[in-house]
């Protein structure tokens, strides 16, 4: 039988059909509802011919590839673990498993909070993983998807004309600028400099930010681990050293956390005071410290885990991470800009 023209077209459709992309690929945006509208996640689905795959932040941490994702039925279901992918550092599937369909552009979602328990990666074969903690079951999370805003083009590096300094460290001003919890002791200013006593919580700035310059200048000693979170959703790493092998400097000093290493070192020893300065633009930031710049008009791709919330085209506070280990500032100024150059 020879072949037809429409048998030619019926073959091109069933193709093109079979390679149809998912609806639910993107980059997406995930808050919990009801009592759980503090817990904020981010994914990332992608689809190469019918395979799915994809990246999740659960929160804190970094984003890391999926352990495996699949429909089941008109439902995504996804599973995240531990591992940054790769030979070298595989996934391993744990924690809970996510459930989410599609509704009128919006991904409804749901799972139930588990303990990521695994046996240490060079553990023999065999070896059981850890018994979880103790605790009451666990209750379910609904939360809702929306997709990533599109930013309008920005460049950090552009000529801004800036608006009234805020100081949010320095002469004569005290904690009554930053908000948070608020712990006796907790966090103090001695001699003008603002410092900690951990484990203690995160100050908050009292004012939010769209578009600013931050001036700082802070202090970290050896093994210390902190952060300056840029609207309270990128966090810029204060820890000394360029981090784990495994991430590659992504949590590194001066790192876009999870995201991007510092083009270069530029941090000095424990106990020293440290210069940073980060102009931020949409969703674009050049970062400058101790006089050598860092990032370079860099993209903030998404939230970083901590992160207050992931309303990313709103403004947002600055907060430094105070729960790890102790740091100092002695300065800390923002200056909006009130007209972004181009």
């Amino acid at each position: 039988m020879g072949v037809t023209l429409p048998m030619i077209a019926l073959a091109v459709a069933a193709a093109l059909v079979a390679v149809q992309q998912n609806p639910m690929v993107g980059r997406w945006n995930l808050t919990g509802t009801g009592p759980d509208t503090d817990k904020v996640y981010w994914l990332e689905v992608t689809q190469n011919g019918n395979q799915l795959g994809g990246r999740f932040l659960n929160r804190t941490a970094h984003a890391t590839p999926l352990a495996w994702i699949r429909l089941d039925g008109d439902e995504l279901v996804f599973q995240y673990g531990r591992g940054e992918g790769g030979a070298a550092d595989p996934v391993r599937a744990c924690g809970p498993i996510y459930r989410a369909r599609l509704e009128h552009g919006k991904l409804i979602g749901r799972h139930v909070p588990e303990p990521c328990n695994l046996p240490p990666r060079d553990a023999a074969p065999g070896t059981p993983a850890p018994a979880p903690p103790s605790a009451p079951p666990a209750k379910p999370i609904n939360w809702v998807g929306v997709r990533q805003p599109a930013w309008p083009p920005s460049n950090a590096n552009a000529a801004h004309a800036y608006g009234k300094p805020v100081v949010l460290v320095g002469p004569g001003v005290g904690l009554e600028v930053w908000g948070g919890r608020s712990e006796k002791g907790a966090w103090k200013i001695v001699d003008g400099i603002l410092e900690n006593e951990p484990p203690t919580y995160n100050p908050i700035s009292m004012e939010k930010f769209k578009d600013f310059k931050v001036e700082a200048e802070f202090k970290l000693d050896a093994d210390q681990n902190s952060g300056l979170y840029l609207r309270g959703r990128y966090e810029l790493q204060l820890v000394l050293g360029t981090g784990p092998a495994a991430t590659n400097g992504r949590q590194g000093l001066v790192s876009i956390y999870g995201w991007k290493a510092a083009d270069v070192y530029a941090g000095k020893p424990a106990g020293e005071w440290q210069a940073l300065e980060a102009i931020v633009v949409g969703n674009r930031v050049t970062v400058t410290l101790n006089g050598r710049r860092v990032h370079d008009n860099a993209l903030l791709p998404a939230m970083t885990g901590g992160a207050l919330d992931n309303d990313e085209l709103a403004p947002g506070p600055i907060m430094i991470q105070g729960d790890h280990s102790r740091v100092a500032f002695r300065t800390l100024v923002v200056t909006p800009i009130v007209r972004a150059g181009t």
